[in-house]
């Protein structure tokens, strides 16, 4: 990873950076007034990019309902000791920050963690100076994305569409428990939470015996996933192996890949999703580093047939993370459609990363890759309109009286997520975007 040399303040913490104890320790509480049921408690600590009143964006920590200013803790010498520079905070994304790498990072949320645990008063006397209402915010992406990869690893997301598209028999292709199946995405149209998105336009077919039209979408769909960011990787041509995976994965956040179903049936065939899938994903705006998510780990499926040796891992990588999808028409309430959870991957964040640089593919600071589609074992959980609707066969009916088989334009989709044992929350906020008319 990225070397840097160990200067007293750090080198006099390695060990507690390292293990991660303090900053994830249930039983901390902080003196900046966080409600129970918060997803930013002071265990979870997540980096994001804000800005007031238009100003200049810079990086912030939120906690409870306040967002902590990097940049002013920055120039104020909180932070001295910690190998960063001003311009690492006073930045419209998160990228340079993270070229620090896990320990730079760990080392700068461990200091955060201190500042703002209640039996430290050192930052208290400047809070109105560094504290600002999420309420009175701007978020914007968080990184910037150099490159961007879709996988597909929820088995009963695939086994699902498998049934629809061809036979309960053979839903899953043959090669799909050998290898995390993945596509390279569109980087340059992943946006943040809060900006709409245009219903796209296409070719579609709409029978077997008529000829292909182009207009607006028709089955316009949400797909609910979860997003990992990466540190800066190793050199091209070199491979990360899922034992040093953690080591290269920044954090997490949710992430709507939104699809156009009939666009992407016409299209798929023989080299899978294009304009169906590039026209915009939305993802939330707090990145939750993968040490606040630790607690959360959960053993993951078995895998069968068993995996080559450079997929095997050892110990609890899966994570389980409650999800929920919502629907809200213009004006209306919301609609609560999905309820599924992150631990119901089959592939996990690790055998994704190995298996994605298994032929010296390299990674970048900024770089995300997302899970594929949600879904569990029922009728529920399903994390996509095409299965809740079932291709359009089950309508979904909404409290306003409505039904949905697909996404109408007016409609707001949000996707929240959490992970909570016992007591602890540590939350993502939410993704969300309104879907405008066709331009």
């Amino acid at each position: 990873m990225n070397g840097w040399k160990l200067i007293p303040y750090f080198h006099n913490k390695i060990q507690k950076h390292m293990l991660n104890i303090e900053a994830n320790n249930p039983n901390l509480k902080s003196w900046v007034e966080v409600t129970s049921n918060s997803d930013f408690p002071i265990q979870n600590l997540p980096f994001g990019v804000f800005s007031i009143n238009e100003e200049y964006p810079r990086v912030g920590v939120a906690i409870g309902d306040k967002i902590l200013d990097l940049k002013a803790i920055f120039e104020l010498g909180y932070l001295s000791g910690l190998p960063f520079t001003a311009a690492d905070f006073d930045s419209e994304y998160l990228n340079s920050m993270m070229m620090q790498g896990k320990e730079g990072t760990r080392a700068l949320r461990d200091r955060v963690s201190e500042l703002l645990n209640a039996q430290n008063t050192e930052l208290q006397g400047d809070a109105e100076k560094v504290l600002f209402n999420q309420s009175d915010a701007q978020m914007h992406l968080p990184v910037m994305v150099g490159d961007y990869t879709d996988f597909y690893s929820s088995e009963q997301h695939a086994y699902n569409v498998g049934c629809m598209f061809r036979d309960p028999d053979n839903a899953l292709l043959p090669n799909w428990k050998h290898i995390p199946v993945g596509y390279h995405g569109r980087a340059s149209s992943i946006i943040p939470s809060g900006q709409p998105i245009h219903r796209p336009k296409g070719q579609q077919k709409p029978s077997e015996t008529e000829p292909p039209v182009f207009g607006p979408c028709k089955l316009l769909d949400f797909e609910l996933e979860m997003a990992f960011i990466t540190y800066e990787g190793k050199e091209l041509g070199d491979s990360i192996y899922t034992t040093e995976a953690d080591d290269y994965i920044f954090g997490m956040t949710l992430f709507n890949d939104w699809s156009a179903r009939d666009i992407q049936k016409w299209e798929y065939v023989p080299l899978g999703p294009f304009l169906a899938k590039n026209f915009a994903s939305s993802t939330s705006c707090w990145v939750v580093t993968l040490d606040a998510l630790e607690p959360f780990r959960v053993p993951g499926p078995v895998q069968d047939p068993k995996v080559l040796p450079y997929l095997e891992y050892s110990g609890d990588k899966h994570i389980a993370i409650d999800l929920e999808v919502l629907i809200q028409p213009e004006n209306g309430e919301e609609n609560s459609v999905c309820h599924s959870n992150y631990k119901h991957m089959y592939w996990n964040m690790n055998q994704q990363l190995a298996h994605h640089t298994s032929n010296g593919c390299d990674i970048h600071a900024g770089d995300m890759l997302a899970s594929g589609t949600i879904s569990g074992g029922e009728e529920g959980q399903y994390g996509s309109m095409l299965e809740i609707s079932w291709k359009g066969t089950k309508p979904y009916k909404m409290n306003d009286g409505t039904e949905r088989k697909f996404i109408q334009d007016s409609d707001t989709v949000i996707m929240r997520g959490y992970a909570q044992k016992d007591d602890l929350r540590i939350g993502f906020g939410e993704v969300s975007s309104k879907v405008l008319p066709t331009k």
